[in-house]
């Protein structure tokens, strides 16, 4: 990922919640199926930068 195409942790966040709040209120399996798809995709964001950061202090 581009370094000015990061986002910080608390959006990505915000995002995940967002996206799963959406999912428990969605009508159609597809519509739950599509939003659970962005909420794990912003839990793996957040996964990715978790890793950078424990990197980042162990090579401190």
């Amino acid at each position: 990922m581009e370094k000015n195409a990061e986002f910080d942790i608390n959006y990505l966040l915000h995002r995940q919640q967002m996206s799963l709040i959406h999912a428990n209120a969605a009508r159609s399996a597809q519509g739950r199926a599509a939003y659970e798809d962005m909420a794990r995709n912003y839990a793996d964001r957040v996964h990715a930068y978790k890793m950078r950061n424990c990197a980042a202090l162990q090579a401190a």
